[in-house]
């Protein structure tokens, strides 16, 4: 097996794993993003207002990943128009990113978005009510010839 089949599994491993994070965040636990009185606050994002820090904190997580996106991933599938695809994680009331899931693409493209995720570097947790908690994240990634990132805000998880 190759080291990108390897990646590859690892990763196709991940997105279907049921003990990864997000199965368990539970409903006692459960702020999305946008509910969060602060935003988990990226390096380089201190300092700033309440609403400053959610804005520098989608704007360093979009560069991010724009930045350590290898495109040759998404060029090798010569795809004639864009696609999109959804990729939500959790970071937890210690500052760390868990729980990625990717859905809806094709498995390089799972693996390489995994890849760039696995790779955020830890943060200040999200604060609400003044404690530490873990918050639940999706960005929409279209790729193609190009990368583009939005942050966006997600409905909360139906109950199970």
């Amino acid at each position: 097996m190759t080291d990108k089949e390897e990646q590859a599994m690892l990763s196709l491993c991940n997105i279907i794993s049921h003990d990864d994070g997000l199965a368990n965040f539970s409903s006692e636990e459960r702020i999305i993003l946008k509910d969060v009185e602060i935003a988990p606050i990226y390096e380089g994002c201190e300092g700033l207002s309440n609403e400053e820090v959610g804005e520098c904190f989608k704007n360093k997580v979009s560069a991010f990943i724009k930045r350590e996106f290898n495109l040759s991933a998404s060029k090798d599938l010569n795809l004639s128009e864009s696609k999109q695809v959804d990729a939500f994680f959790i970071i937890d009331q210690n500052g760390n990113l868990t729980g990625m899931k990717v859905r809806d693409a094709e498995v390089t493209i799972q693996a390489e978005i995994l890849r760039v995720l696995r790779k955020i570097p830890v943060m200040k947790p999200a604060k609400h009510k003044g404690k530490s908690v873990s918050v639940l994240c999706s960005v929409v990634v279209k790729y193609g010839n190009d990368i583009e990132v939005d942050i966006i805000y997600i409905p909360e998880r139906p109950n199970d």
